[in-house]
């Protein structure tokens, strides 16, 4: 009886991370959860196992190289394989370029982009090896469009965000014929990073986006879904705007 199929995703705590990882669970996937917050994490993981599957949590920092290495290793050593990488971690940086320190830019390209790398490092020798896998990045609309006056987040995470498509393409590029590189990005998407911006600008900011609502982070995870379980698949290099129709060309 063959096993079934294992997913390893970053910033699986909460939001989009938590809504692919059950989205990949409901799906047949063990998911291994990759998180610095301890107890959603735990409680992801939970949701996960209550789905039928296993859930393995890591407690790692993502911008952290050597422990992605080790934990990467520890989930091939234990489960075999890993078939879908979801780069999902990410955090928001408000302070624009007159007021942020250089930490702060170290640290937003430290988990944005550079985790990205670090996972990607970790576990795609052995898809390679294997011939087979899958990868899902998830960049941002802020990549193409820049920040706004109330984005969230301002120019540090929209050059991550856009470090992201690059090395997708790259790696969609480098990794074929047997492993996929593809990116999402989301627009305006209800989370506990989004929520109190949304709060202060109320209906009007759904007025731009022709769908007329925000977006979910079960939006999203379908859209990982798709990009973990299509087959066949023809699609590399790819990225997906998923949007509500705002920031059409």
């Amino acid at each position: 009886m063959s096993q079934s199929p294992v997913a390893l995703v970053t910033g699986a705590a909460r939001g989009i991370g938590r809504a692919s990882a059950l989205a990949l669970a409901r799906r047949g996937f063990r998911v291994a959860l990759v998180d610095r917050l301890a107890e959603p994490l735990a409680a992801t993981a939970a949701d996960v196992r209550a789905a039928g599957v296993e859930a393995w949590p890591l407690e790692a920092d993502v911008s952290d190289f050597a422990r992605a290495q080790a934990l990467g290793a520890e989930v091939l050593g234990a489960w075999g394989q890993v078939d879908v990488l979801v780069n999902n971690a990410g955090v928001s940086q408000p302070k624009g370029l007159l007021e942020i320190a250089e930490q702060e830019w170290d640290r937003t390209i430290a988990i944005d982009l550079k985790s990205v790398f670090n996972w990607c490092k970790a576990v795609a020798p052995a898809m390679v090896a294997r011939r087979a896998g899958r990868i899902v990045c998830i960049s941002s609309v802020s990549a193409h469009t820049g920040a706004g006056p109330g984005a969230v987040s301002k120019f540090a995470y929209c050059a991550a965000k856009a470090g992201v498509l690059g090395l997708t393409r790259g790696l969609a590029k480098e990794l074929a014929p047997h492993v996929t590189v593809n990116a999402i990005c989301p627009g305006l998407i209800d989370t506990d990073l989004t929520r109190g911006m949304i709060a202060a600008h109320g209906e009007a900011i759904t007025r731009p986006i022709p769908l007329a609502r925000l977006g979910t982070p079960e939006d999203i995870a379908e859209v990982v879904a798709f990009l973990a379980t299509v087959t066949p698949c023809f699609m590399t290099g790819e990225v997906i705007d998923v949007d509500g129709g705002q920031w059409i060309n």
